[in-house]
């Protein structure tokens, strides 16, 4: 039983130390919050699925609906449209509207000039 406690008096040392050392609690937890801290711009108009799933609560399926509604309604006139897409309402659309943007989406013609 003894040594039991002390192994966990131990490991309780060992787990404050290493959080005290600057970088080695960062590296235990690499991506931990990411997502909910980013503070990442993106283009409705132009982005990948990948693009809205950096945002903080939109996942895969989000994603997929908006790039759906995108293809099947046009480039998005303003970032208040995204709304209109299931499951994304006002709410979930006001967290996110600061790193919203529209832009016209890029044609091949103008990546040549």
């Amino acid at each position: 039983m003894l040594r039991i406690a002390c192994s966990s008096v131990v490991l309780a040392a060992l787990a404050t130390l290493f959080a005290a050392i600057p970088g080695v609690a960062a590296q235990a937890k690499p991506q931990a919050s990411a997502k909910s801290g980013s503070t990442q711009v993106v283009n409705v108009n132009t982005a990948s699925a990948a693009d809205f799933e950096a945002l903080p609560g939109i996942g895969p399926k989000m994603a997929a609906r908006i790039i759906e509604y995108r293809q099947k309604n046009g480039p998005f006139k303003k970032v208040e449209e995204l709304m209109n897409v299931r499951g994304l309402g006002e709410k979930n659309f006001l967290k996110l509207k600061a790193q919203l943007t529209i832009g016209a989406p890029s044609k091949p013609s103008d990546r040549t000039q």
